[in-house]
C-alpha cells in the first residue's frame, strides 16, 4: 500500500499517519468504546425522559426555562455518544485503515466537526444555564417577563449555531481536520503544525471551553451567595427557595463534572497551540485527556437522575438510620431510585409530596 501514488486530496488524511502512532490494544479499545457509547446512550435517554416529564407536568415558569436548557444539554450529549461513538467503533472495526475508507478525507472531516461541536456545545449550554439561574435568582422580575419558552428556544438555537460555526471554521478556511497519532479519532492538527492558523484553531477551542467553564463558575458563585443571603434574611418563601437550591446543586454538580473531565483536554490543546511542534505533549497524554472528556457526557445525565430532591431526601433518611438512629425500613424507597426519580418528575414535586410519602402505615409505625 504505497503512498507514492497518492493523489493530493489524500494527503491531509494520510500525512498524519507517521511513526508517532500510539500503541493501543485493539480489543480493549473497542470494548471500552462500545461500553462508553452504550452506557452514555442509556443514561442520557433516561435523563431525557425524566426532564421531559418534569417540563410537561411542572409548569412553574422559573423552573421551566431551566428544564428546557437541561433537556437541550442531555439531548446534545445523547447525540454526541451516538454519532461519535458509532464512527469510533467503525474505525476500530476497520482496523484503523483510514487509507481504505477515507480516501477524500470526508469521514475524518465529519468526525472532526462532530468532535468539536459535541465538545463545545455542552460546555456552552452549561454556562448559559448558569447565567439563566443567576438572572432568575438576582433579577426574578426580569426573568419572569423576559425568559419565556420562546426566548429559551432561541437561545438554544443560537448556542448550537455558534458551535456549528466553530466546527465548520477549518473547512471554510480550507484546513482539513487531521487524523490523530492514535489513528482512532480526528481533530485539529496537533502535530506537524505549519503556521499560525493551525495554532489558532487549537487556541480558539481551548479558549471557548475554558471561558464557558469560567462563566459557569462565576454565575454559580453569585447565585449561591445570593441564595445564602436570602436564606439567612428569610425574605423568600421556603418552597420557592427549595426549588432554587435544587437547581443550583445540579448546576454545581454539572460544573464540577465539566471542570474535572474537560480541563485536562482543554489545557493540553492550549499547550499544543502555544508551543506548536515544540510541545512535549505525547500521544498517550492526549488520548488520556480525550477519554477524560468523554466521561463528561456519561456523568452529566446522572446529575438529573440522582440529584433530585426526593432522591436526596431518601438518601439522607437512610444515612441517618445507618448511623443507628432507627432501623432501616426497606419500604422507605417505595420504588427503586430511578423509578422514584421518574415518579417525582411526573407529579412535578407538588406540595402534597410529603403527604404521599407518609401514606403507608408501615412508614410511620414505630
Amino acid at each position: 500500500m504505497s503512498m507514492n501514488n497518492s493523489r493530493p486530496p489524500l494527503l491531509p488524511a494520510i500525512g498524519i499517519l507517521s511513526n508517532t502512532t500510539c500503541q493501543t490494544e485493539k480489543r480493549l479499545s473497542v470494548f471500552f468504546s462500545v461500553i462508553f457509547m452504550t452506557v452514555g446512550i442509556l443514561s442520557n435517554s433516561l435523563a431525557i425522559v425524566i426532564l421531559m416529564k418534569a417540563y410537561q407536568r411542572f409548569r412553574q415558569k422559573s423552573k421551566a426555562s431551566f428544564l428546557l436548557f437541561a433537556s437541550g444539554l442531555v439531548i446534545t450529549d445523547l447525540f454526541g455518544h451516538l454519532i461519535n461513538g458509532a464512527i469510533a467503533v467503525f474505525v476500530y472495526a476497520s482496523d484503523k485503515d483510514w487509507i481504505r475508507f477515507n480516501q477524500f478525507n470526508v469521514l475524518c472531516s465529519v468526525f472532526g466537526m462532530c468532535m468539536v461541536f459535541f465538545g463545545l456545545c455542552p460546555l456552552f449550554l452549561g454556562s448559559v444555564m448558569a447565567v439563566e439561574r443567576c438572572i432568575g435568582v438576582t433579577k426574578p422580575i426580569f426573568h419572569s417577563t423576559k425568559m419565556t419558552s420562546k426566548h429559551v428556544k432561541m437561545m438554544l438555537t443560537g448556542v448550537c449555531l455558534f458551535a456549528v460555526f466553530v466546527a465548520l471554521l477549518p473547512i471554510v478556511r480550507f484546513r482539513a481536520y487531521a487524523i490523530q497519532a492514535s489513528r482512532t479519532w480526528c481533530f485539529y492538527k496537533t502535530e506537524h503544525i505549519q503556521d499560525w492558523e493551525d495554532r489558532f484553531f487549537l487556541l480558539l477551542f481551548s479558549f471557548l471551553g475554558l471561558l464557558a467553564l469560567g462563566i459557569s463558575f462565576l454565575c454559580n458563585a453569585i447565585t449561591g451567595i445570593t441564595l445564602l443571603r436570602v436564606k439567612f434574611k428569610g425574605q423568600q418563601h421556603r418552597q420557592g427557595r427549595s426549588h432554587h437550591f435544587e437547581m443550583i446543586i445540579q448546576l454545581l454538580a454539572i460544573m464540577c463534572v465539566s471542570c474535572i473531565c474537560w480541563s485536562p483536554f482543554l489545557v493540553t490543546m492550549a499547550n499544543i497551540g502555544i508551543n506548536g511542534n515544540r510541545s512535549l505533549e505525547t500521544c498517550e497524554t492526549i488520548l488520556f485527556a480525550l477519554r477524560m472528556a468523554t466521561w463528561n457526557q456519561i456523568l452529566d445525565p446522572w446529575v438529573y437522575i440522582l440529584l433530585r430532591k426526593a432522591v436526596l431526601k431518601n438518601l439522607y433518611k437512610i444515612a441517618r438510620r445507618c448511623c443507628g438512629v432507627h432501623v432501616i425500613n426497606l419500604h422507605i424507597w417505595e420504588l427503586s431510585s430511578i423509578k422514584n426519580s421518574l415518579k417525582v418528575a411526573a407529579i412535578s414535586e407538588s406540595p402534597h409530596i410529603d403527604k404521599i410519602n407518609q401514606q403507608p402505615p408501615s412508614l410511620t409505625a414505630q
